[in-house]
């Protein structure tokens, strides 16, 4: 307890909530690919689904972030997606055809496009005098845990034959969040927070001038990064599992329970090494942590690739986890630090929008291209190569992030 009581109170709301959030959409995001194959829809078909929703998602984003820069308190968008997950399970959980599976996932879209914004900014906005930098690894450590303990449920009632019970978690974690945001709003502070940057902008050369459009130019190869790296977590959300269950090259099929299980050991990884991992590069500057991150998110994908060919790869798929699990735990909280510090504060909303737009550029294509590929090659053993080569192909770019970023502790 005195770990937990060194964090401000109202980061200790946010990351409350991030965990409930987190913990109701492990299991959907990871098994849902496995609950409609059981319906015999096609890895493409899966794919077009998760697109969709992403792509939806571009239209929230932007309007969240435009809404929380003109002083709408973060807690609002948060509810709003709170209750658009609810109806979205309702729609998933008893889903059969593909029209009522894309729309269901057209509703997990534009909430997440909500929700992602405002949770993002709520880290720095409720820091205080604590490092922001350490906010936002806390954040992420409370993301990993909630959807390694989603996943490890998912794979619990798969196993006990209700896959689909995890919409039903789901939907309970997101009415507990409502309930939380009843009783105690987050502490809007932002336009209290724009006053002050404005003063002390005169006194400091840290930001661009708010009116100044060059404000996204320094953001431009951090988002790029960004992108390669959500393009990785989404393929193991949505093609890894069907890779798994399908087998490879030499490598045999799993079953979806153990599958399911692999999955949660990656999280279960991801969940012990966030705080360490993110503690450690949040002393050090943006180079390095989002360096450290791709060279081992490619060196993860290259052993998945390997795995297809022999018999016995699920040891090299175990050992792949480890590296995945270091990478993104070092990356993500580098890079959300790094676009805050590069923009004005009167624009933070939208450059948290453009952030978390990151994931649903990689949502919206990747899933249905790796479903393509899946179906059109049998195997993964192209895919995760392409995924290797992707993140070394990026790192040259490092050298346009300025290897020091400063941001001021809200």
């Amino acid at each position: 307890m005195n770990w937990w009581s060194q964090f401000p109170l109202s980061l200790r709301q946010v990351v409350r909530i991030r965990l409930l959030a987190s913990f109701g959409a492990g299991g959907v995001l990871y098994m849902t690919p496995l609950v409609f194959h059981q319906v015999n829809f096609s890895a493409s078909k899966i794919g077009q689904g998760l697109a969709a929703s992403a792509i939806i998602g571009f239209i929230s984003r932007f309007s969240c972030g435009l809404f929380l820069d003109r002083g709408l308190a973060c807690s609002w968008p948060v509810r709003m997606a709170a209750a658009l997950s609810i109806f979205a399970n309702f729609v998933l959980v008893q889903a059969t055809g593909f029209t009522s599976y894309l729309g269901g996932q057209l509703l997990i879209g534009i909430a997440t496009g909500l929700y992602f914004p405002a949770i993002e900014l709520a880290v720095p906005l409720s820091c205080g005098n604590f490092p922001s930098s350490r906010g936002y690894a806390l954040a992420r450590s409370a993301d990993a845990l909630g959807v390694a303990i989603g996943a490890s449920t998912g794979v619990i009632v798969t196993g006990l034959g209700i896959i689909r019970a995890i919409y039903v978690i789901d939907i309970i974690s997101a009415s507990m969040i409502i309930l939380i945001l009843s009783q105690e709003l987050f502490i809007n502070k932002y336009t209290v927070v724009i006053q002050e940057e404005t003063r002390s902008n005169s006194r400091g050369k840290c930001f661009l001038p708010a009116s100044s459009p060059k404000w996204l130019l320094p953001l431009i190869p951090i988002l790029i990064l960004t992108i390669v790296a959500t393009s990785t977590i989404t393929l193991r959300q949505s093609a890894l599992p069907l890779d798994l269950v399908r087998g490879s090259l030499e490598r045999p099929p799993l079953s979806e329970v153990w599958s399911g299980a692999l999955i949660a050991l990656h999280l279960a990884l991801l969940m012990l090494l966030q705080w360490p991992v993110g503690s450690w590069v949040a002393r050090r500057n943006a180079y390095f942590g989002l360096g450290i991150g791709l060279v081992s998110l490619s060196l993860g994908f290259a052993l998945i690739a390997l795995s297809s060919l022999f018999s016995r790869g699920l040891v090299l798929l175990l050992l792949a986890e480890l590296p995945l699990a270091f990478g993104e735990a070092a990356f993500l909280p580098t890079a959300a630090e790094a676009v805050l510090g590069e923009v004005p504060i009167k624009h933070r909303g939208l450059a948290m929008a453009l952030f978390s737009q990151c994931f649903a550029i990689s949502a919206s294509t990747i899933p249905l291209l790796a479903g393509i590929l899946l179906d059109a090659e049998g195997n993964g053993l192209l895919l995760w190569s392409l995924a290797a080569m992707a993140c070394l192909a990026t790192l040259p770019m490092l050298n346009n992030v300025r290897q020091r970023y400063f941001i001021r502790n809200w």
